[in-house]
């Protein structure tokens, strides 16, 4: 954006000069009028705002913004203000100059004549195809305000489900580093000094202290290695789970694992049955919405199976039967969108579904919150009772050998 100069006088009748960021002077001028300023003389400079641009680019935009702009859009638009309006005091107000600047364009676009939605399409990154669907049949339909009151509501849901479930992780996750860190520490400080004791008095070390020995040398002489294995695996692991057979292995093995697994499969069903019942209430076709869920959900199971799913209900298969058929829906979610297609109301039908899928959610990150802390405890324990033991019994046969 272009920086201009201004000289200009205020409601107090004081001559005020300064610098305004604006795409153009129309908007400059424009900006200032809403600061009740009166101008006196603006031109443009090749100045820029001091940290301005790096600062834009440095910034990330994550999902408190969008779920923000979602809400305060909504209200806005209730309110009776138009788009561009609602976009020019949203653009002033964030504080994430990526985010303005983003919001100036999509602005722009839509004073030039493009819909809200083929604007937003052009922000893949921030917009997902969900988002973009409900947003065309807002506009289509003439309920856009409505739509994004219940898409803000939704999103708000939905940050405040992955909140818990991430909150869940952090425990575990500190522990864990905590442990490699100490462990690291005790492999290449203290055991090589232990070594050399033991070198000193030339007595026969148990099995667990020679293993323990044995892996603090590879700690001191091959950390470099063990580093770029690491990396080198993350990187590898990375490009194979891209791949279509990665994908399937990886998402299929994650379902199976203990606890963790009966949680991302209800985590996933919530995400399905909560988006799919606000795109059919807002006036989406049940195909169209099958198809948007397909890429947008994180598991290849799902995705296939849904891919299925629409395929069958395309050539006439009543919903609930063709659920039944695929394992990674339970039988419950057939039995309802059974209920769902006799009463004709499949949007109440999966929002109360998706409600259901979260208690029991939560339910499960409860119950992994309160078994986590002794599983993490027995581990710690018997790391600790291993080093122990091999520290400590040479050096109590050592002191045998003394009497």
């Amino acid at each position: 954006m272009a920086v201009f100069t201004y000289r200009a006088r205020g409601s107090d009748n004081k001559i005020t000069s300064g610098l305004v960021e604006a795409p153009n002077e129309t908007t400059a001028v424009k900006l200032l009028h809403e600061k009740q300023l009166f101008i006196i003389s603006i031109k443009k400079t090749s100045t820029q705002i001091a940290g301005g641009a790096g600062l834009q680019n440095l910034q990330k935009i994550g999902l408190t913004e969008i779920v923000n702009f979602t809400r305060q859009l909504a209200t806005m638009m209730v309110a009776g203000l138009s788009i561009p309006e609602a976009l020019t005091i949203l653009r002033t107000q964030t504080t994430n100059l990526k985010f303005a600047a983003i919001l100036e364009n999509i602005e722009h676009e839509i004073v030039g004549g493009s819909s809200f939605a083929d604007t937003l399409g052009k922000y893949p990154e921030l917009f997902p195809p969900t988002f973009m669907a409900l947003i065309r049949a807002g506009e289509s339909s003439g309920t856009l305000d409505r739509v994004l009151t219940r898409l803000a509501d939704v999103m708000e849901s939905e940050r405040e489900f992955r909140s818990k479930v991430q909150g869940a992780m952090i425990y575990p996750a500190i522990i864990l580093v905590g442990m490699t860190v100490v462990v690291f520490i005790m492999m290449t400080v203290v055991v090589p000094k232990l070594t050399t004791l033991y070198k000193d008095f030339n007595i026969t070390l148990p099995v667990t202290t020679r293993i323990l020995i044995a892996v603090s040398t590879f700690f001191v002489h091959f950390w470099w290695l063990m580093i770029g294995i690491i990396i080198g695996g993350a990187v590898l692991f990375r490009r194979w789970r891209k791949t279509p057979e990665g994908e399937l292995i990886v998402d299929s093995l994650v379902f199976k694992l203990p606890i963790f697994g009966n949680l991302q499969k209800k985590t996933m069903l919530v995400e399905f049955t909560r988006t799919l019942g606000m795109l059919i209430a807002s006036g989406v076709h049940i195909l169209d919405g099958l198809r948007i869920l397909q890429e947008s959900l994180g598991n290849v199971l799902f995705r296939n199976a849904i891919g299925e799913i629409a395929k069958r209900v395309e050539k006439g298969f009543p919903l609930g039967d063709t659920f039944a058929q695929y394992a990674v829906f339970p039988p419950i979610v057939s039995q309802m969108m059974k209920v769902g297609e006799e009463t004709g109301k499949l949007d109440d039908t999966l929002t109360k579904l998706s409600g259901y899928f979260q208690s029991e959610t939560d339910n499960i990150v409860k119950g992994l919150t309160t078994a986590l802390e002794p599983i993490i405890m027995v581990i710690l324990g018997v790391g600790v009772g291993f080093i122990v033991i091999s520290v400590i019994t040479p050096i109590y046969n050592l002191t045998s050998q003394f009497k």
